[in-house]
């Protein structure tokens, strides 16, 4: 089924200022015009998505020389008068009403999935409203986050929250990445001051919960934000730590932990080098065999040479030294 396509641009009508004057104790009023603006318009698009109860949604649109498109799943429940569960070909329109504006959608579904056109009418209000608030919009951004449902209440929430470096930017990426006020309260629960807003998206980004601070500080350990977001972005999970745990490996610090991951001392790795007689190296000697590629391959090599008893220490400056 292909899909239509069409471009659709309308102008606000200007409004002709006019200049009353009245008698005596009346001062003049003047009516101010309207300023011509473009009616931002684009294209839309709704496939199936793998959460229950939403559909990916698009919004696509060429403004001023450039592009943007936005897409995510939106709960259904979202596209008023919309039957996503009607079989065949149906015509749709629809609205999606913000405090930024509201984003008017006319188009077709087939089988649930389809495309049309939009066109973005601004709340008049809106920067305004959100300038009174601290935070400074432009026409561009005011789009953005009309798609991303940055209402009043929650710019007001976030303001309330004591952030630093919080602006329009950030408002519309904690909306992206679903930084709300639950969100921070359950992070400052665990301990966390959770007030740096570039923080709390990159802990959204990279995966930190408070239920994984949680189960840190419950194995003895108290992070920091910085490292929080150093060990998901190594992968260095609470399960992981678990089982290095099973191998002798209890509460390593957690920048050796950290290097762990980026040298790659696995349990695997350990497991290995026990099953080979070496019980329980130090964490900063497990980092230098992994440097300087001590692997059990090269161990079982030296031993089936009659060099059995070498140290640590000694297998890493054999091969520092290029002794195979």
């Amino acid at each position: 089924m292909s899909v239509r396509t069409k471009r659709t641009f309308a102008y606000l009508v200007f409004a002709s200022a006019v200049l009353f004057f009245a008698m005596k104790d009346r001062a003049a009023e003047v009516l101010k015009a309207d300023v011509l603006k473009e009616v931002r318009s684009g294209n839309w698009a709704i496939n199936n998505s793998e959460e229950p109860g939403k559909v990916e949604f698009a919004l696509m649109d060429h403004h001023r020389g450039g592009y943007s498109s936005h897409s995510s799943d939106w709960p259904k429940s979202s596209f008023p008068g919309v039957d996503f569960s009607k079989p065949g070909r149906q015509d749709v329109h629809f609205t999606i009403a913000r405090d930024a504006g509201k984003i008017d959608c006319e188009g077709f579904l087939d089988n649930g999935e389809g495309a049309g056109i939009f066109h973005f009418e601004p709340d008049a209000n809106y920067l305004r409203e959100m300038q009174t608030l601290g935070f400074s919009v432009d026409e561009e951004k005011q789009f953005s986050m009309a798609v991303q449902d940055v209402s009043f209440e929650f710019a007001k929430q976030m303001k309330n929250e004591h952030l630093s470096d919080l602006d329009a930017d950030k408002l519309i990426a904690f909306r992206i990445f679903r930084v709300d006020s639950a969100f921070i309260h359950a992070l400052r629960d665990e301990g966390l001051k959770a007030a740096d807003s570039d923080k709390l998206v990159a802990f959204r980004i990279h995966g930190v919960t408070p239920q994984m601070v949680h189960s840190l500080r419950q194995a003895g350990y108290s992070p920091d934000e910085e490292t929080l977001v150093a060990m998901r972005i190594h992968g260095a999970t609470p399960e992981w730590i678990e089982q290095l745990k099973q191998r002798g490996y209890d509460h390593i610090e957690l920048e050796k932990l950290i290097a762990f991951r980026i040298h790659g001392v696995s349990p695997d790795f350990i497991q290995k080098l026990q099953g080979l007689g070496y019980k329980h190296p130090e964490p900063d000697q497990l980092i230098a065999m992994r440097i300087h590629n001590v692997t059990p391959e090269y161990i079982g090599q030296m031993q089936a040479r009659g060099m059995r008893d070498l140290s640590v220490d000694q297998l890493v400056n054999m091969r520092i030294h290029g002794i195979d």
